[in-house]
């Protein structure tokens, strides 16, 4: 897994295209959590919302929806 240190919209899309159909598949938060961190991807709660993050560097790859995180 590589580290992404520019912000590209190609992947952005691409990786929000997973964390969604990861949260349709997962049960709970907590387990769509764990799915996620199998790819790689954690998410921690900001003053700007969700956000994605790579793991283990934290690096930011966007903020997540509301409605995604319900």
């Amino acid at each position: 897994m590589s580290v992404i240190i520019k912000s590209d919209a190609f992947v952005t899309a691409e990786v929000l295209a997973l964390v969604t159909r990861e949260r349709q598949s997962a049960l709970s938060v907590r387990e769509w959590q764990h799915r996620l961190a199998g790819y790689g991807y954690g998410l921690r709660d900001t003053s700007d919302g969700i956000v994605l993050e790579t793991l283990p560097h934290h690096v930011e790859v966007c903020v997540l929806p509301a409605e995604l995180c319900a």
